[in-house]
């Protein structure tokens, strides 16, 4: 979700002096660097038994549940855990991967920073012997990282057109607000809409901006279309964040009875499906994704095999008003 301003350099302020210092310890980490972990790092080829965690920033409630569930697996699994963030900033993450290398890391769970952008760092790991499993969000490359564990976000954003539609009625104007055009993950969501949205003739995109993930800019994007589109009855949203942000200006602007739908599954968005603000997310199980990464670290750690393929998806789950107290932290829970 979009943080205040003081958060925001807060975090900043921490990744960065992360990154300079390349101690990843100072961002959450559960490892002291001390006794024999530390001169185990200090020469030789002998790996550590830490587990580097990177994703965006800890801010999105997203991606610190992530960073949560792939910790708190490390943990219980025995290793040593380094938690930072790149804060979709494709330098800090390479000097973070850079920290991980030079502390002799045994796996990276990473939340990259970008498909292409992120190919050279996540190569210079896995050229240092560092092996790096992605979540979330793939990179343009295969044979690189040896996991690449995501939502299917296509079948995620066709649920989550289908109950668009459905609460749309089947026509009406809409406006869509797309992601980052780096991250793949922006392209599949706005296709998946599309193919569905597509089959019905009275539905009428009549714009499409990108907001970039952020709440605030979504806000601003949606306030600029209302003014020009003020006729509109629905509103599909990339993630959560961005869904929250066009419900905050709907409100200003004293709109009411649009539908808005998102892709997530955040705490506040399903507070919104509650109060009756938005229509629908798709929920995608980070969580689960972040503990099927560290699992699959733990055996190829051990093995030198993960035992799976690369590319792997996971399926998201449609919230709505029926089913929301169901859901918690990313999560079903019944």
């Amino acid at each position: 979700m979009s943080p205040l301003r003081a958060s925001t350099f807060r975090a900043s302020a921490t990744a960065v002096f992360c990154a300079l210092t390349l101690t990843l310890s100072a961002c959450g980490s559960s490892d002291d660097s001390s006794g024999s972990d530390a001169s185990e790092q200090s020469g030789g080829g002998a790996r550590s038994n830490l587990i580097a965690i990177i994703t965006p920033s800890a801010d999105n409630p997203f991606f610190k549940a992530e960073a949560d569930a792939a910790q708190q697996k490390a943990e219980s699994l025995g290793y040593k855990t380094s938690v930072a963030s790149h804060d979709d900033d494709p330098n800090k993450q390479s000097e973070l991967i850079d920290a991980a290398v030079s502390r002799k890391a045994a796996a990276i769970i990473l939340d990259n920073a970008g498909a292409d952008a992120s190919i050279g760092a996540v190569q210079k790991a896995s050229d240092a012997g560092v092996p790096v499993f992605l979540i979330d969000r793939e990179i343009n490359k295969t044979g690189v990282a040896k996991a690449q564990i995501v939502s299917n976000n296509s079948q995620g954003a066709q649920i989550a057109a289908q109950e668009f539609v459905k609460a749309m009625k089947e026509k009406g104007n809409y406006v869509e607000l797309t992601g980052k055009e780096s991250d793949t993950n922006a392209g599949v969501r706005s296709k998946g809409y599309a193919d569905v949205i597509s089959q019905y003739p009275g539905l009428k995109k009549v714009a499409q901006q990108t907001a970039n993930w952020d709440q605030q800019e979504a806000f601003t994007k949606m306030e600029t279309i209302l003014q020009r589109n003020p006729d509109i009855q629905g509103v599909i949203a990339g993630n959560d964040t961005m869904a929250l942000g066009a419900v905050a200006a709907l409100k200003s602007a004293r709109k009411t009875g649009v539908v808005v739908v998102g892709f997530d599954g955040s705490p506040d968005a399903i507070a919104q499906i509650k109060a009756g603000n938005m229509a629908a997310t798709a929920l995608q199980p980070a969580a689960l994704g972040a503990q099927t990464a560290v699992d699959q670290a733990d055996k190829y750690i051990k093995t030198g095999k993960t035992g799976q393929p690369e590319k792997q998806t996971i399926d998201c789950v449609l919230v709505t008003k029926d089913n929301a107290d169901g859901f918690r932290n990313f999560a079903q829970i019944s």
